[in-house]
């Protein structure tokens, strides 16, 4: 009776250490080794194709949304930054049997094989080509910091952060904020959102950059989604990206954050609104907007300057490769840190 209780024991220990093990798709994973078998379908493709007797470009987004479902977003001419200049697009919806994925729409439909490009057709059955994996990286990904910038995150040191907390593979979480307080500077980010299939909304990968803890750029997993305000690259509920640059999650992805502040008077009447201007992984999303108050939760707007937040909301975004150039003073030099929007 003792050894059969002791195997149980065993058994029930070996059981909370197997489910301890396994990861959580819900809070999210940060290594595509934890990820499901989703994981790997997920992605952008891009081709040329034969569109009602017409050649052109096509890109397509494939979205893992858990247990074998997926949704997609068609794009004629190509990819966000990649050859799509507008146009309608098309959303799709389907789910995974076995080494097949078949993704339909109103008027197109996109077959994916384990190993083979993807194959799409109209709605009625006409086939247009296809379409091969690409794997894009920001233009800015790894971006040294240029001469006269504060480094305040690269890997080792966070003493130009307060509440910092650093993973065993050296990227910093989320809930982090600077020691100083700056008023107009160029600010360099790269971050990484979670894999969270299961999620949706504002529940997938969300943080966000709030500089002067005023003005959030929004960090979410937006990846073929639609362009918001609440969105990946949004200035958050005030101003949608003037495109929805997100690449999948686990993908390495940039800001690079031109920000002039509010201006006011001896009497502290503002005078001037903050200006912005951002690009998103090496493409520009806002160009020179003026902010005409704070954004969501941010702290109310003032002459005094304040730090900037990297914001924790229950996900597990990752940052590495953070510095900032304090514009503040007139005698710093303003560099170039993304060559123009594509």
């Amino acid at each position: 009776m003792a050894r059969d209780l002791w195997l149980v024991w065993l058994l029930a220990c070996g059981a909370a250490w197997t489910s301890a093990a396994e990861p959580d798709l819900k809070k999210g994973v940060t290594d595509p080794a934890q990820a499901d078998a989703d994981f790997a379908w997920q992605g952008e493709y891009f081709g040329t194709l034969c569109v009602r007797g017409c050649r052109q470009n096509g890109g397509l987004q494939v979205v893992a949304l858990g247990e074998g479902r997926f949704s997609g977003l068609f794009y004629p001419g190509g990819l966000p930054g990649n050859g799509y200049t507008g146009g309608a697009k098309h959303k799709l919806a389907g789910e995974r049997v076995g080494d097949v994925l078949t993704l339909r729409g109103d008027e197109v439909v996109a077959k994916l094989q384990a190993g083979r490009a993807v194959s799409v057709s109209s709605r009625e059955g006409a086939f247009w080509g296809y379409l091969q994996p690409l794997y894009r990286y920001s233009l800015t990904a790894g971006a040294p910091p240029p001469p006269g910038s504060i480094v305040l995150f690269d890997g080792r040191s966070t003493e130009r952060l307060k509440n910092a907390k650093v993973t065993e593979r050296g990227l910093l979480q989320v809930g982090a904020e600077t020691v100083d307080s700056f008023r107009d500077f160029i600010l360099h980010v790269e971050f990484k959102t979670p894999y969270m299939p299961l999620a949706r909304g504002q529940a997938r990968g969300n943080s966000g950059i709030y500089l002067q803890k005023r003005y959030e750029v929004q960090v979410l997993d937006s990846f073929g989604l639609e362009p918001q305000n609440n969105e990946a690259g949004g200035l958050y509920r005030f101003k949608a990206p003037d495109l929805n640059m997100s690449f999948p999650p686990l993908s390495w992805q940039t800001y690079d954050i031109h920000f002039q502040a509010a201006r006011f008077d001896d009497a502290g009447a503002k005078t001037a609104p903050a200006r912005i201007t951002v690009w998103h992984n090496g493409v520009i999303i806002h160009n020179n907007v003026a902010l005409e108050n704070k954004t969501g939760g941010g702290s109310p707007e003032g002459p005094q300057p304040l730090p900037i937040l990297l914001q924790n909301h229950g996900n597990p975004v990752e940052f590495r490769n953070v510095w900032i150039v304090d514009r503040s003073s007139p005698a710093c030099a303003t560099p170039a840190v993304a060559k123009g929007g594509r």
